[in-house]
C-alpha cells in the first residue's frame, strides 16, 4: 500500500509539473497594445514604445520577460536602419488566451502565421476594433516591408523614427488583415498613415496602437 501511495504521489507531482510547464510554454508574449501613448506616432522613439510595451504586459500579469515593439527605424547619420523583426526574438509566440500566432520568425512573415481578428488581442486578452467596428481602429504602427524591415527608399515611414506627431508618415498594418492600401491583407504594412498627428492616425483608421512581442 506505501508503494502504491508513493507512485500515486509521484504521478501527481509529475502531472502538476507538467501541465505548469505546459501553461509557461504558451504564456502572453504577443498582444496589441490597448492603448497607445495619445500623442499620435511620437512613442519617445524605440524605447518609449519598448517602455510602453513592458507597462501594459506586467499591468496585465506578465512577469519576467523583456518586451519589445514591433517597429522599424530608418537610417540617419548617426545610425543605421533597425529591423522590426530583428527586435522580437525568434518565436514562438502567443496571445493573452494562450493561442500561438506564430511557431518562427519566419512563419510570422508568411502566411503560416496565425495572426487576425480573432487571435491578434490586447494584452488583456480582448479584441481590438476592426474594420466595421466604430471606431475603426486596425491601423498598426510598424514602419516596415512585409518581410519586416525598414522601408529603405528615402522617404520617411516611421514619423521621424517614432518621435514626430506632426510632418511625415508612418507605415502601418491592418490586424484584422482587410481593408485598403497596396497591401490591404498584411498584417504588418497595408499602407502609410495620412500624417503623424494622433487625428491623422485616427482618420486614416487607426489609434496609434502597436505590436509588442516579447523576445523571451
Amino acid at each position: 500500500m506505501k508503494t502504491k501511495a508513493l507512485l500515486s504521489c509521484a504521478t501527481l507531482v509529475a502531472a502538476a509539473t507538467l501541465s505548469t510547464l505546459s501553461a509557461q510554454d504558451n504564456e502572453m508574449s504577443f498582444f496589441i497594445t490597448s492603448v497607445g501613448l495619445g500623442d499620435g506616432a511620437n512613442l519617445g522613439g524605440l524605447a518609449g514604445a519598448d517602455a510602453h510595451c513592458k507597462e501594459l504586459a506586467e499591468a496585465a500579469g506578465s512577469r519576467g520577460k523583456t518586451w519589445r515593439a514591433y517597429l522599424s527605424t530608418n537610417a540617419t547619420e548617426e545610425m543605421a536602419a533597425i529591423d522590426a523583426r530583428d527586435r522580437i526574438g525568434f518565436g514562438p509566440w502567443y496571445n493573452a488566451k494562450g493561442v500561438e500566432v506564430a511557431s518562427t520568425l519566419n512563419a510570422l512573415h508568411s502566411d503560416f502565421m496565425n495572426l487576425g481578428k480573432a487571435n491578434s488581442l490586447d494584452e488583456n486578452g480582448n479584441m481590438v476594433k476592426g474594420r466595421g467596428d466604430t471606431p475603426n481602429e486596425h491601423d498598426i504602427l510598424t514602419g516596415s516591408t512585409l518581410a519586416g524591415n525598414a522601408i529603405d527608399d528615402g522617404a520617411d515611414h516611421t514619423c521621424n523614427n517614432w518621435t514626430s506627431n506632426d510632418a511625415g508618415s508612418a507605415q502601418v498594418g491592418h490586424f484584422d488583415r482587410q481593408g485598403g492600401g497596396a497591401n490591404p491583407n498584411s498584417w504588418n504594412s497595408a499602407h502609410g498613415s495620412r500624417g503623424c498627428s494622433q487625428a491623422n492616425l485616427v482618420s486614416t483608421g487607426g489609434a496609434g496602437y502597436f505590436y509588442c512581442f516579447a523576445t523571451n
